[in-house]
């Protein structure tokens, strides 16, 4: 009887998650996005952290883990390797690790269950607390680290030590004597179906989760997911354009990059071998498209942009694979751990920019 359901339940249940799962509304974002931003620069260290960082920092930036207890409504179980090995490899690189958000799945399931069925992953995020390059930003699923009176103490008993909790934080550095800031928060302000909102958590908790775990589905679609960006991305990229600062958010587990997805590069690449006459990369676009199964060869409209605005996707793909940022060596690059035949974990670099370029658009 699953299997059936499985078959004929699945594509509706995803595309019904896909979308009611976010209901931003722009006014609500960009003000959310305005005041925290605010607040961090008059008073940094209360909802946010200030940092100044050059060339020599690094930094991995991973969100929406939405560690889970692992049963078939964990959407990280699969995921679990691949972000251990890589956590592994940037503390082993003295890299500072900023979790951005919905790290542990506290809708659908008990902290204690959380705290049981995730030791492994706990272990390596506090090589990073001991190393002083851990910052923890909650999103809306882990919000109890930020409203609970006995949010400390729990983790500290995860960690071994005290644990801050911020809203967001600013990276701020100078190159070619001009300033640059990247915003990073977790992007689910001013989100109705996720800001707080009791009635989406009683649904998650109590319908979205076990009708989950009894299908065994899992909504959140490989990293190239072949779609123009969501609403709320859109809306945040929108409040980038008009800022002086670059944006990085999660929450909506779709990857961005330079404020793109992966399907609107490949257009825009289409369209200007087009505009060029270059027959030959019109040719290569077109059958990476036909192989990655996009639909329809005429460039979709979408807004202009600015490379400004990065979504770091999420570690919790259905195939198992994590996507996130780096930023090193005066550059920003959009990574992926993705599984390979002999099922080891490996590194991909996706897209990369220097920073240099951001500072010269915002």
């Amino acid at each position: 009887m699953r299997k059936l359901l499985q078959k004929l339940l699945s594509g509706f249940v995803i595309k019904m998650a896909n979308k009611y799962a976010s209901r931003p509304k722009k006014e609500r974002v960009h003000e959310a996005l305005t005041k925290l931003y605010s607040e961090i620069v008059k008073n940094p260290g209360k909802r946010g952290l200030l940092f100044n960082f050059d060339e020599n920092d690094k930094y991995i930036v991973f969100s929406d883990q939405h560690k889970g207890a692992r049963n078939y409504a964990d959407d990280f179980g699969f995921a679990a390797n691949n972000y251990i090995t890589a956590l592994s490899y940037y503390n082993q690189n003295q890299y500072t690790f900023i979790s951005l958000g919905d790290s542990e799945e506290l809708w659908e399931n008990t902290l204690e269950a959380v705290k049981t069925h995730n030791k492994e992953t706990f272990a390596i995020e506090s090589l990073f607390l001991q190393r002083n390059a851990f910052v923890k930003v909650f999103g809306n699923h882990d919000l109890y680290w930020d409203n609970d009176p006995l949010a400390g103490y729990q983790l500290e008993k995860i960690y071994g030590q005290k644990v801050k909790i911020y809203e967001g934080l600013i990276l701020q550095t100078r190159l070619n004597d001009k300033p640059l800031a990247i915003f990073l928060t977790h992007g689910h302000q001013g989100d109705l179906a996720s800001d707080g909102n009791w009635f989406s958590k009683w649904f998650v908790s109590r319908i979205w989760a076990p009708l989950q775990a009894y299908l065994h589905i899992n909504p959140n679609t490989p990293a190239f997911n072949n779609q123009l960006k969501s609403t709320h991305n859109q809306f945040m990229y929108e409040w980038a354009a008009a800022q002086q600062s670059v944006l990085v958010t999660g929450h909506t587990h779709q990857p961005v990059f330079n404020s793109l997805t992966h399907l609107e590069r490949i257009y825009i690449r289409l369209d200007d071998a087009r505009k060029t006459k270059n027959k030959v990369e019109e040719d290569q676009l077109l059958d990476q498209m036909r192989k990655e199964r996009i639909m329809g060869a005429t460039v979709p409209p979408f807004s202009a942009y600015k490379p400004n605005y990065f979504n770091t996707g999420c570690c919790c793909f259905s195939d198992g694979d994590i996507t996130g940022l780096e930023i090193i060596g005066g550059k920003i690059k959009l990574i992926k751990w993705a599984y390979q035949e002999n099922k080891q974990s490996s590194r991909i670099v996706l897209e990369e920019t220097d920073l240099v370029n951001l500072q010269s658009e915002v």
